[in-house]
């Protein structure tokens, strides 16, 4: 017996100005960067303070109240330089750990982070842009080269080890990219899939894979695109 795929349509792809359209697996959830990034004195900046309101409300006195103000503003900037770096959408992904089953490691949850940027590149193919997105990799990182629905796609995964003047724990992280351009041939779309769960690299991979393979520069839900030849 086969069990069909079961897809949950944002009302982002419905947007008459979206760019291309993709599929997160379950366990990811949307951040809403325009409710938390709302311009000062709109009507979405008064309604993140009356969301924001019952958790200050709630808080044990002035100190905690503080702390997550400054906690909350922190989070803000980050994804303010996110967007600045033309980045659209993120996610975070929760998932449990039971690879080995019946290991310590089991049922652990696993963290990761998932964006989708656009970038803007010179007038050349498309094979040719997605290869000079990885030309100038480090030469461990791990490259391939995919021709998929949406058209020719480069894979790239790097490892980073925070530096020890960082004051940054020094916990690998691994990043998974997926460089898709455009048909437009000026601007190229990065998928990009970070965990500090280096020893799942395989799985992981195998999502970013996913997500790329089901990837559109065309929308799936027009009616042109879902007749069946």
């Amino acid at each position: 017996m086969t069990t069909a795929h079961r897809f949950t349509v944002a009302d982002s792809a419905e947007d008459p100005d979206a760019d291309i359209w993709f599929a997160e697996p379950a366990g990811f959830t949307a951040v809403p960067l325009d409710a938390l990034l709302p311009v000062p004195g709109s009507r979405a900046a008064d309604d993140l303070r009356t969301a924001l309101a019952p958790i200050l409300d709630a808080a044990l006195d002035g100190v905690v109240r503080q702390r997550f103000i400054a906690q909350f503003a922190q989070g803000q900037q980050l994804l303010g330089a996110l967007t600045e770096a033309g980045t659209v959408h993120c996610s975070i992904g929760l998932h449990r750990d039971d690879v080995d089953a019946g290991a310590a490691s089991c049922d652990r949850p696993l963290l990761s982070f998932f964006t989708v940027s656009w970038r803007a590149t010179a007038v050349s193919p498309r094979a040719v842009t997605a290869a000079r997105a990885v030309s100038g990799l480090d030469a461990q990182a791990r490259i391939e080269f995919a021709e998929l629905p949406c058209g020719p796609v480069t894979f790239s995964e790097t490892v980073h080890i925070p530096g020890v003047v960082s004051g940054i724990p020094q916990t690998p992280l691994v990043q998974f990219r997926a460089h898709l351009p455009h048909p437009d041939c000026r601007r190229l779309a990065v998928f990009t899939l970070s965990t500090a769960a280096v020893g799942r690299s395989e799985q992981y991979r195998a999502i970013l894979r996913r997500i790329a393979a089901l990837a559109s520069f065309d929308n799936p839900l027009s009616p042109a695109c879902s007749r069946v030849p």
